[in-house]
């Protein structure tokens, strides 16, 4: 025990030496058809914000604190844990608004729960990762800290089943955990996410002024990708981010279906901003 929380801790706390440094985190690839959907546990994708309890403080994936009511962190177990903040599906613009600002309000953060997924540098395949982690969970005993459900599937009927019922349930989509992965930060096969949409990020680079019922207030956002692509997003904004859209520089997540013979990314949507302040 004392050895793993000496790695994990040297992997999620090596954000200390600077407050703003992101913790080493696993991160989805796309699914594929080449996968073998046997291996794998399957669980939702949840829209909410990843976050990070390194056993004394929980952060933003950018590291940047996140300002929870005190109740809420100081009986969560003292060992890293990752997993996201959710309320419910289709709720991410209430909770963003909840879990973004300095002074934490009590009332709203009743309905907000840590819904795990992984131990960060833990020992293990993902599968008895997982059996420890609902063990501390159960020990935890708080109603707002859940083990995020997983489950095994057959073969690719199976998962394709399963996915179209999230979907059409209004869920973003699942996330595949490979069952005989060790923890490893950074991308790999280890762990998959499957939607109906590709989705990327941009940085904004401009502002287009609406016109008819969007007059006085945002049009589109100017965009440009990690592969210097310059382009615009006009759909997917809501009445509030059209009035205060996301600032020159920020990082937002927008989702497409294709490329076009130019290789843009066809009818790009905003779904929001990628880390918060």
């Amino acid at each position: 025990m004392r050895a793993w929380l000496c790695v994990a801790l040297c992997a999620v706390l090596s954000m200390q030496a600077s407050q703003a440094a992101p913790p080493a985190l696993m991160h989805a690839q796309r699914h594929h058809d080449g996968i073998d959907p046997a291996a794998y546990w399957v669980s939702e994708k949840l829209d909410g914000v990843r976050a990070v309890w390194d056993g004394r403080v929980l952060r933003f994936r950018s590291g940047r604190p996140i300002a929870a009511p005190a109740w809420f962190t100081a009986s969560l177990p003292a060992v890293p844990l990752d997993g996201e903040l959710w309320i419910a599906r289709g709720r991410f613009d209430v909770l963003s608004g909840v879990v973004r600002r300095d002074v934490p309000d009590d009332v709203d953060w009743q309905p907000v729960r840590y819904l795990l997924f992984d131990l960060p540098g833990a020992p293990g395949d993902f599968s008895q990762r997982l059996a420890r982690l609902k063990h501390i969970v159960a020990d935890a005993g708080l109603p707002w800290l859940q083990a995020v459900p997983q489950q095994r599937v057959a073969d690719r009927a199976e998962l394709a089943s399963r996915f179209a019922e999230v979907v059409a349930g209004g869920g973003e989509g699942l996330m595949l955990h490979r069952a005989d992965a060790l923890w490893t930060a950074g991308r790999s096969d280890a762990l998959l996410k499957l939607t109906p949409f590709f989705d990327a990020e941009a940085a904004v680079t401009g502002h287009v002024p609406g016109k008819g019922r969007h007059r006085g207030r945002l049009g589109a956002l100017e965009v440009v990708d990690a592969e210097g692509r310059r382009f615009r997003i006009g759909s997917g904004f809501s009445d509030a981010s059209r009035i205060a859209p996301p600032a020159i520089g920020t990082q937002v997540t927008y989702r497409y279906r294709e490329l076009t013979a130019r290789g843009l990314p066809r009818f790009p949507v905003f779904v929001r901003v990628r880390d918060l302040p």
